[in-house]
């Protein structure tokens, strides 16, 4: 495997779960003298099931590798459905040919198969996580410490952020509890979530990539949706 096409399978490993939402399977642990704002914080996120099921959304995605002086950007239509899957199509895109094949082109076809193969090996659940309390960050978010249970690229070794007045995932970040590759030394990801038309849905995606000989890489992606559920949503 070249450096080039590591790149592209790191970076589709980082972005290919970007649609999972947390579940309500979780069982945090709260921590000694953890707050009981903090853990109604928790217990509120747990106890609601709000994932979508089904949206439709559009999504800027723009990559960058300076170390070979390569980026791209790529405009797709996605939509989600359980009848349908995933599906995408790409409105415009520019730059980088190897960027945007290797890695743009990679990421959705690679959500895609994701879908296809069911989501609930890389979802927020107990099944997959050990969660412990950990206060509240400098934001006033409630933040869990998420230890995977196994070590595999779909899961990150970090944490998650909750709202203190209702208990919605605001964000979550960390490493890839496994690198992809030999060529990718390691990948930091944050995920931001966003409440639209009483669904918490993904609204932006950031990750680096450490790849050997060729330093840092880079890539984020925004969505815009435009239904949820059946429902169109407000500009």
């Amino acid at each position: 495997m070249g450096p080039m096409r590591a790149l592209g399978h790191g970076v589709l490993t980082v972005a290919s779960g970007v649609i999972l939402l947390a579940g309500p399977a979780l069982d945090a642990t709260p921590r000694e003298g953890a707050g009981s704002a903090e853990q109604s914080s928790v217990d509120q996120f747990l106890s609601r099931r709000d994932d979508p099921s089904s949206y439709s959304a559009f999504r800027r995605m723009n990559a960058e590798n300076p170390g070979s002086g390569r980026s791209g950007w790529l405009e797709a239509v996605t939509d989600f459905s359980p009848e349908s899957g995933f599906r995408y199509e790409i409105l415009a895109e520019g730059g980088s040919e190897a960027i945007r094949s290797k890695v743009l082109r990679a990421v959705l076809e690679g959500e895609k198969q994701l879908v296809a193969r069911g989501i609930a090996k890389s979802a927020i659940a107990e099944t997959n996580y050990d969660f412990r309390l950990d206060g509240v960050d400098s934001d006033g978010l409630v933040k869990v410490l998420l230890s995977p249970r196994r070590k595999e690229t779909a899961l990150i070794n970090g944490a998650m952020f909750l709202s203190p007045t209702d208990g919605d995932l605001v964000r979550v970040e960390g490493r890839l509890a496994r690198s992809p590759s030999f060529w990718v030394q390691r990948v930091d990801i944050v995920r931001t979530y966003q409440r639209i038309e009483g669904a918490l849905v993904p609204v932006a995606v950031e990750s680096v990539a450490h790849v050997r000989f060729f330093g840092t890489s880079t890539l984020r992606m925004t969505y815009d949706y435009s239904e949820i559920d059946g429902r169109a949503v407000r500009p």
